[in-house]
Formats: structure tokens, C-alpha cells, sequence
């Protein structure tokens, strides 16, 4: 007797992927997803690791764009408060950059384009203003400030993945949808497990089926096409690689930078945890060969270092880089000739005019997966069964039911509830967890109580959370996307908490 039909089978554990099995599973389906390597294992891990409007996009008339991107960073930063924190930004007046005039033109569009705001306005600020003199050259006297959000965005796509777990859906990490095929009514799929990764816990069924699918491959997209004859094929993506580049933290204020420069791009420059400044990032059109391990080249260091360096009085070099990260953006080919210039908008294309049905996600970005998801579901319904209506906008992401929405005084309860906690380690744990941070930490009185230590906090305790709630299974995972401890951990500890995982 073959298992039921799933109503809806997605393909990809980025932010679109999960985002739209969290929507699908809470209105009611059944829904499977797929992912052939880790979520976030690619471009979703890989951002600015920013939840904003895209101030930028202003200049290229994507009004509508902004405006769902300043309205879903209020919703996000509200079901999310644990992840997403109010991020203030420093806009120097450049010689030669974007007038005064026209800064402060886009800057009230920004303020007022997505409705009823709750975080401060925009203002114009002094270089010397307490907390910002001796940041910049002496040269920056004038600019403004204005106000977006930081995320955590691996984080983000695992909270989501472990909410449309709790509704009800099959999380499947390590497994490929290596074919689909009409069956009547139905797609049958066939899958796949990925050898390179360990393997996954339950056997991995031969075939599959069901209803819909959701095409959510990131870079992948037209691969996955490819893999589904039956599909028609419209858009192309073009793929834009954008690199970063951590350095020691340059100034002991919050508040981040974004520089114009003379090429007419913008490079941001961000305090990232409490020891580094992320500066990022730059827009490459790459090949297909360099999707799976985009590497940031000497000429974006070089690139981001130069930018960096002609604002900030301490200046920026590549041996000054301690660490660097790129993802290659899958963005819907709109034919503009500069990579800068392309969409960041989302395209959603359904591939039949009948049953079964799929649809492909083109482009995105992280501030509007949520949207995204609301927007898949709403084109597939008529070829769904009956579900509940939309219903994300409010429903707090796992952990995001802080006391308050405070952040702050969440932290000041995790340090008092588990004092043996170092400050640090109950800041992340209560940065990273939320409220589910009792589910890490349990009735532990002692760090003895939480296991073996592999350093800078991290426990055999949480490794296990992560391997048993988080679909965890490898070092790499554990370090570099659920706690990005990897960053100050030697590689010892990545050793270690490896063969932890064996044992298990």
C-alpha cells in the first residue's frame, strides 16, 4: 500500500524553501521538504545579515520593492525579536557621492513608503557627535542616520524549518529530488541520499508523491527544472556572487556605516558580535561552476578593503581579514546590464497549465521570504486542496514569544536563571534560543551538568539540541551555521565536537 500523496513537496532548505513549508504546514497541508545538503547550507547563510528596506533600491525605482520590505522588517522583527534587532546606520556625506539633497529626499521616502514605522527616523548627524567622532576620516564632518535590522540569518531559516516541523511537516536534510514525473493528478518524485553527508536517520523513501511541488533550489533553480520535463521553462536566473570580509572591530559603538562609492555602488560596514566589523558586499556574475563554494576573490578583498578604507581613520588592508564569506545570489534575469542593477525583487513562474503543478522561485531575498511564502501559496491554490487562509504575519517564530519583545531584559533572565553561565555564553545562548533556550538548557545547575566542553561555551548539552530538534549532523554545521562559533573556536574544537557527533 504506498503512503499518502504529500499536497505539497518543496525543494530547498534556504529561507524560501522553509518559509513557505512553515506557511503551507500551518494552513493545513501536508508538505514535505528536501534539502540535498544543510539548511542554509548556501546562500541563505551567506547575507549581509541585514533584515532592511534596500535604501539602495530606491535609485532604481523598485518602490514597490521597498515598500513590502520595510513593512515585512516591522513584521519580522516582531515574531522575531530574539534574532532581528533595530540597527542604526551612519550615511557620510561623500565628495563627489549622491547630493545632500537628493540623500535626504530618499531617506523620507524610506521613513514613510512602508506605513507606520517603530523604529527611529531618519536625522542628519554630526561626525562628531558623541559616539561617532574619531570613526571616519577627518574629512566626513556631515550625513545622516537611519534606522534597519540586523539578523542571524542561518538561525532564521532553521526557526523556521523547526516551526513547520511542529505544524506538521517532514524536514528531509542530506536528500536530493533527483527526478519528477506526471502521474495522473500527482508528481512522482524520486530521491535521493546525498553521500557526502552523514547519513539521515530514516531511511530515505525510493519514491515520493504528491500534488505540488515548489521548485526553492536557490542557485539551483533551472537544474531543478531541468529534472521535471513536464515543466515549461520561462525565467533564467543570473547568478551574482556577493563576498564579505570580517576584520577586528574597528569602533566600540553599535552603530554600522554605509559608504558611497565613486563607482556608484555602496558597501556596508557592520559591528558583527562583539569582536569584529563585517564589510560587504560586492555584486560578481559568477558561472554555474561556482555555485556550491563561492570564495571571496583577492580582488573583492582588495575591492571591499579600498572601500572601507577611504572613510575609516583606521584604514583596512587584506592582511587585516580574518575571515571571509560569499553567496551567490539567484536573482531573476532582467536583462539590466550591471550586476548592481538587478532585481532583488522575487519572480514565482508556474511551470503547467494543469495538474500536477510547480512552481519556481526566482530571485528573493531574506527581509521578504515571509511574503514570498504567502505569495507561492496563494498562486498554487487552485491546484492545492482547501487550506486555512495566511496567518505568518503574527505568529511568532520558535523562541520569538519574548516577555515584552525585550531582547535586553530576556538576556538579564537567562544570566540569573543559569548563573554559572559566563556573560557572553548566556548572551548568545539567549540571542541564538529565545524562550527555547530552557529547552537547551534544562535544569542545569552547573557547567558540569551540560556535558563535555569544546569551548567559548558551547556544550555537549546544546550540541545534542542542535543534532536532535535542528537537523545537526555534522561539525561544520554546528560551528559555522547554528552558532558561528567557528569563528573563534581553533580547529581542535571542530575535531572534537565531530567525534562527539560519531559517537552519538
Amino acid at each position: 500500500m504506498n503512503p499518502a500523496p504529500y499536497d505539497l513537496l518543496v525543494i530547498g532548505g534556504g529561507i524560501n524553501g522553509v518559509g513557505v513549508a512553515r506557511d503551507a504546514a500551518g494552513r493545513g497541508l501536508s508538505v514535505l521538504l528536501v534539502e540535498r545538503d544543510d539548511l542554509a547550507a548556501h546562500t541563505s547563510s551567506a547575507s549581509t545579515k541585514l533584515i532592511h528596506g534596500g535604501l539602495r533600491y530606491l535609485e532604481y525605482y523598485q518602490f514597490r520593492l521597498v515598500r513590502e520590505s520595510l513593512q515585512e522588517r516591522e513584521r519580522l522583527l516582531a515574531i522575531a525579536p530574539h534574532l532581528i534587532r533595530p540597527l542604526r546606520f551612519v550615511l557620510p556625506l561623500a565628495r563627489g557621492g549622491r547630493p545632500a539633497w537628493l540623500l535626504r529626499l530618499g531617506l523620507w521616502l524610506y521613513d514613510h513608503l512602508g506605513g507606520r514605522i517603530s523604529l527611529p527616523r531618519s536625522e542628519a548627524v554630526g561626525m562628531d557627535d558623541p559616539g561617532l567622532a574619531g570613526v571616519l576620516k577627518p574629512s566626513f564632518t556631515r550625513g545622516f542616520a537611519y534606522s534597519d535590522c540586523r539578523v542571524d540569518d542561518a538561525r532564521l531559516v532553521v526557526a523556521n524549518a523547526v516551526d513547520a516541523a511542529r505544524r506538521g511537516a517532514t524536514i528531509l536534510t542530506g536528500v536530493s529530488a533527483t527526478g519528477a514525473r506526471p502521474v495522473g493528478d500527482l508528481w512522482e518524485v524520486t530521491l535521493a541520499a546525498n553521500p557526502s553527508r552523514p547519513a539521515p536517520r530514516s531511511a530515505v523513501p525510493a519514491t515520493v508523491q504528491a500534488r505540488a511541488v515548489v521548485n526553492a533550489a536557490g542557485p539551483w533553480v533551472e537544474d531543478v527544472l531541468g529534472l521535471v520535463p513536464a515543466a515549461r521553462r520561462q525565467g533564467r536566473v543570473r547568478l551574482v556572487k556577493g563576498s564579505h570580509i570580517l576584520v577586528a572591530r574597528r569602533w566600540a559603538g553599535e552603530q554600522a556605516y554605509l559608504f558611497q562609492n565613486p563607482d556608484g555602488r555602496i558597501v556596508f560596514a557592520i559591528p558583527y558580535r562583539s569582536d569584529f566589523t563585517l564589510i560587504g558586499t560586492t555584486d560578481v556574475v559568477v558561472g554555474e561552476d561556482e555555485r556550491a563554494s563561492p570564495q571571496a576573490s583577492p580582488a573583492e578583498v582588495a575591492y571591499l578593503c579600498e572601500a572601507a578604507s577611504a572613510f575609516l581613520a583606521e584604514p583596512v588592508s587584506p592582511a587585516d581579514v580574518l575571515a571571509s564569506w560569499s553567496g551567490v545570489r539567484p536573482l531573476y534575469d532582467d536583462g539590466r546590464a550591471e550586476a548592481k542593477a538587478v532585481t532583488r525583487d522575487y519572480v514565482l513562474q508556474l511551470g503547467r497549465m494543469a495538474r500536477p503543478q510547480v512552481l519556481s522561485v526566482f530571485g528573493g531575498k531574506l527581509t521578504t521570504f515571509r511574503r514570498l511564502a504567502e505569495h507561492a501559496l496563494a498562486k498554487l491554490a487552485p491546484w492545492l486542496p482547501p487550506m486555512s487562509g495566511a496567518w505568518t504575519a503574527s505568529a511568532p517564530l520558535p523562541g520569538g514569544d519574548l516577555p515584552g519583545r525585550d531582547p535586553e531584559a530576556f538576556a538579564a533572565t537567562v544570566a540569573a536563571r543559569w548563573p554559572f553561565l559566563d556573560a557572553s555564553t548566556a548572551r548568545r545562548l539567549a540571542d541564538a534560543y529565545g524562550t527555547a533556550v530552557e529547552t537547551v538548557l534544562g535544569d542545569a545547575r552547573a557547567m558540569s551538568d551540560l556535558g563535555e566542553q569544546f569551548g567559548a561555551g558551547l556544550t555537549a548539552r546544546e550540541v545534542d539540541y542542535l543534532a536532535d530538534h535542528e537537523w545537526a549532523r555534522t561539525a561544520q554545521d554546528i560551528l559555522w551555521r547554528r552558532t558561528r562559533l567557528g569563528l573563534v573556536l581553533p580547529a581542535s574544537a571542530a575535531e572534537a565536537v565531530e567525534a562527539y557527533l560519531g559517537a552519538r
